[in-house]
């Protein structure tokens, strides 16, 4: 924090807190002129609601103070003037870091324990499969659903249809590094609204959504020089760059003619966020195999 800022809060709150004492004292001494205790002041509510000239307790106005006081002790034992890190060297990093270290300690033994065992093993271990769950609830729901089947633009985990492949390093590498899944814009190339409608039935024909006419088997040179090096030439897809196989059931972004040619003419940009800093490489594998399991079950 930049030195003016840091006197701009610390001296604003000095001034507040000394106004707030100041105010207490005057108003405690403030009241009508010339009215005995029990007598009315003359503020009249609602025809019959009178206000008396009773003063607030002492205690009451005690409380005042003591908060003032309380509020004092706070600023400086802890931050709470301007870069001032307070008696007591609390932080809100220092206390995550405190907490998320006595986590570790309590826990990183058990997901090394469980990390060490291999793969195809943790996916079918019940208490890691339980501690990997309890991790996708934390990391995963918000996009693959609480039940792991997804949602429009969010892969299913369940079915066994992989993007970028369900082995154990392609999963992890999911996990950890992130995923970019890019489809270009190739409106363009198709030469206007006619071939683009002719590649929209033509992909569809490849998962046998409905048959290619002439009109749509036209476009098949335009796929293959524009898509196979993406989905291959029979459109089976590829897990090296992410791009979906167009000849099963299995549509990410839906079926639908007008979502196709959206996906055709306007491209696609689909982001799996990295958590590698977040897990570490034992829950990122512990993971990994209970996202896989799912498929299996």
């Amino acid at each position: 924090m930049p030195a003016f800022w840091h006197w701009f809060v610390a001296a604003g709150t000095i001034i507040f807190v000394v106004w707030c004492v100041w105010l207490i004292q005057w108003a405690s001494k403030q009241g009508p002129q010339n009215v005995a205790d029990d007598e009315v002041v003359g503020h009249v509510w609602d025809g019959d609601l009178e206000e008396w000239n009773k003063p607030a307790p002492r205690w009451w106005l005690y409380l005042y103070f003591i908060t003032i006081a309380w509020a004092v002790g706070y600023m400086i034992a802890y931050p709470g003037l301007g870069s001032w890190d307070g008696l007591l060297g609390w932080s809100q990093q220092g206390q995550y870091e405190e907490e998320m270290q006595a986590a570790s300690d309590r826990y990183e033994p058990i997901y090394e324990r469980f990390a060490a065992m291999s793969f195809d093993a943790l996916a079918e271990e019940p208490d890691a499969l339980n501690l990997g769950k309890s991790l996708y609830a934390s990391y995963c729901t918000t996009c693959h659903g609480s039940d792991a089947r997804g949602a429009t633009g969010y892969p299913n985990l369940t079915d066994g249809d992989w993007l970028w492949g369900g082995t154990e390093a392609a999963i992890t590498t999911s996990i950890r590094q992130g995923r970019m899944g890019v489809m270009p814009v190739l409106a363009p190339a198709l030469g206007g609204d006619a071939g683009i409608d002719n590649m929209v039935r033509y992909v569809k024909s490849l998962s046998g959504l409905g048959e290619a006419d002439a009109a749509a088997m036209s476009s098949q040179p335009m796929f293959m020089a524009l898509c196979s090096a993406c989905h291959n030439a029979d459109g089976s897809g590829n897990p090296l760059f992410g791009a979906p196989n167009l000849t099963d059931e299995t549509w990410l972004h839906g079926s639908a003619d007008d979502v196709i040619r959206t996906t055709i003419t306007k491209g696609r940009n689909s982001v799996m966020p990295a958590h590698g800093e977040l897990l570490g490489e034992n829950r990122s594998k512990i993971l990994a195999a209970y996202i896989a399991s799912l498929s299996k079950q």
